[in-house]
């Protein structure tokens, strides 16, 4: 998300496509290995039903998608090249948060409460295309429903 004079520290963002429910994740490295690494300890504690696929774009830092496949069960796809579309609930979440961290912004400054704070705000934001409810209550009554 950020360019790459400012090193290898970067921001990774991933977006829940029924609910919308967001999670950013600060990586010290922009390579595969520990972005991969990032997604597992962030997503292990969520049920298997919440974590059942994950789709990529055709990024250099998602090579290591195996890794994550073997440390989660998380089936991966990838989008086709030059096709943003085929993620735009994801496109769309990282044009809002923009907001707050600008592409010029140096990501070694932005603190893991700060994103936790920002993906505080996004889950807790009504959307109209979930009928005006927070992307945290879908979530929480989808897990729910996957549960019984």
């Amino acid at each position: 998300m950020f360019r790459k004079e400012f090193g290898k520290t970067n921001v990774t963002s991933l977006v829940e496509r029924v609910s919308r429910f967001a999670v950013v994740l600060k990586n010290p490295d922009r390579q595969s290995k520990p972005v991969m690494e990032g997604l597992i300890g962030s997503l292990s504690p969520l049920p298997a039903e919440a974590r059942r696929s994950i789709t990529f774009d055709r990024g250099t830092e998602f090579s290591a998608w195996q890794h994550l496949k073997d440390g989660l069960g998380v089936e991966p796809w990838f989008c086709d090249p030059q096709s943003p579309w085929q993620k735009g609930t994801v496109e769309n979440t990282n044009n809002r948060l923009r907001r707050y961290l600008p592409r010029k912004a140096d990501p070694t400054a932005f603190t893991n409460r700060y994103l936790r704070s920002i993906c505080g705000r996004f889950n807790a934001t009504p959307r109209k295309c979930l009928g005006y409810q927070t992307p945290a209550e879908v979530f929480r009554t989808k897990l729910m429903e996957g549960g019984s």
